[in-house]
């Protein structure tokens, strides 16, 4: 009996043991996750050199633009050109009816030969009074009236040159020419209407589209801040490209060729507190018509140290202000406030709050808190700083 109860005592004693044993495993394998050190990737700070561009919104408007006024009146015989085609300088658009100036012409030419004639013959007369009057055997009023009917004479015949000139510009004016070579539109009277020398009303409208204007405004906020860089060095704008200038048309597509920027007024609009920047693109195939909405891509300078940081490192606190995890020196996390330029591309440029040789947590954010130690593993970004998967395995929950 008494071996029994003892053989019972150890049994329950081994199965208490057997418990404790089991417990313990079960707790160590639980901490073994919860204890661990997290994985992250990160992307090292280094230099670079980036082309600082703006882009602005803007209108296109031909390079030259002439409204067609008769300079003569007179009703319209004739319409010699087709509407919206291409139109060369000197080419007549309309005939006015002639017949008024031709007239004109011819009697400005009859009143000059008339006056051609009788120089001749005073002249002569003024010429022989002269010799006579050396002689004594004329009055010197006689000779003084020659003299004078003379002097008229050539003055008629100056005025009737003048008045034979006229009447020829006015003959020419009749045929209504292009002052320009481009493309005229649609024209705003027909045959047989009666037009007025300078009316107000233009007969039609010709615009030169190669190459086109591109006026796009800049604020004055940003022109400012554009100085200030230059001022401070940031900004470098002595290379040859940096008056070039892409252009993306309204449905997104960027133009194939360059424009150069032309100049920036000095005048600010007082409405919108901007100024006004104009760029020349070469338009040869007429791809850009007046009026077209644009957005052009200007190169405000290359800025040789710049900070790059991929947009997926970047998070915001409840207030909006950006910051990004840094591991530190003792593989802790810190977290470091971010004052932000622009974007570019998949990637924020960094003013302030990064300097180079920084490691920036990419991936594996959300295990993590600034204090705490990590394992660093390279981001791995084919393409681009913000893109692709770390070399480092998945990370473990931290506590």
């Amino acid at each position: 009996m008494q071996i029994s109860n003892r053989a019972r005592r150890t049994a329950v004693k081994a199965a208490l043991i057997g418990l404790l044993i089991l417990g313990g495993c079960g707790q160590e394998t639980q901490k073994g996750p919860e204890g661990g050190t997290p994985e992250v990737a990160v992307v090292e700070m280094r230099p670079q050199q980036v082309v600082m561009t703006t882009e602005l919104p803007g209108r296109t408007s031909a390079s030259l633009v002439a409204e067609v006024r008769p300079q003569v009146g007179g009703i319209i015989q004739k319409r010699l050109f087709t509407e919206g085609s291409d139109v060369k300088t000197g080419q007549t658009l309309y005939q006015i009816d002639p017949a008024l100036y031709q007239a004109a012409l011819d009697t400005a030419k009859a009143a000059l030969a008339r006056s051609e004639a009788q120089h001749s013959t005073i002249r002569l007369r003024a010429d022989r009074l002269k010799d006579l009057l050396e002689d004594n055997a004329v009055s010197r009023q006689d000779y003084d009236d020659a003299a004078a009917a003379l002097k008229q004479v050539e003055a008629d015949i100056q005025y009737g040159k003048a008045a034979v000139e006229t009447a020829r510009i006015n003959l020419k004016y009749t045929a209504v020419t292009a002052p320009i070579s481009g493309r005229i539109g649609r024209s705003g009277v027909t045959e047989g209407a009666l037009v007025t020398a300078h009316q107000p009303v233009p007969l039609a409208t010709i615009q030169q589209l190669d190459p086109m204007y591109v006026d796009v405004a800049q604020s004055t906020t940003d022109l400012l801040q554009l100085r200030r860089r230059l001022q401070q060095g940031l900004l470098d704008r002595s290379g040859k490209d940096q008056r070039k200038v892409r252009l993306i048309l309204d449905d997104g597509t960027a133009y194939p060729l360059e424009g150069t920027l032309q100049f920036r007024d000095v005048t600010v609009d007082p409405t919108t507190g901007s100024v006004m920047l104009r760029i020349v693109f070469p338009n040869p195939r007429g791809v850009l018509l007046p009026g077209m909405f644009v957005r052009a891509v200007v190169q405000e300078g290359i800025q040789k140290q710049a900070l790059l940081v991929p947009q997926q490192a970047v998070s915001r606190d409840p207030k909006g202000n950006p910051f990004a995890y840094v591991v530190g020196p003792d593989v802790k996390v810190l977290q470091r406030p971010l004052t932000l330029d622009r974007a570019m591309g998949d990637a924020w440029l960094v003013t302030s709050g990064l300097a180079a040789g920084d490691r920036v947590i990419v991936e594996g954010m959300q295990n993590i808190k600034p204090g705490i130690s990590v394992k660093a593993a390279p981001f791995n970004a084919p393409g681009g700083a913000a893109g692709g998967r770390p070399k480092a395995a998945a990370p473990a929950k931290a506590n």
